[in-house]
């Protein structure tokens, strides 16, 4: 797997914390946090419209 530059954790209410990260080719990466050997991957462009609908409130079940 490509070296991954995660951010800070982003915890909602509750106990769902998870990270957004990239590598050096561009590629998005998603995981819950302590679980970032085994990432969800896609777009950067498609991961952060998933993060933007999460923190709007529109998929918060999802956590």
């Amino acid at each position: 797997m490509q070296e991954v530059t995660w951010e800070e954790p982003y915890c909602g209410e509750g106990n769902s914390c998870f990270r957004i990260g990239t590598d050096d080719n561009g590629n998005g990466y998603i995981a819950v946090l302590g679980q970032e050997d085994t990432p969800l991957t896609d777009t950067r462009e498609a991961l952060r419209n998933l993060i933007r609908d999460i923190k709007a409130g529109k998929a918060d079940h999802l956590l």
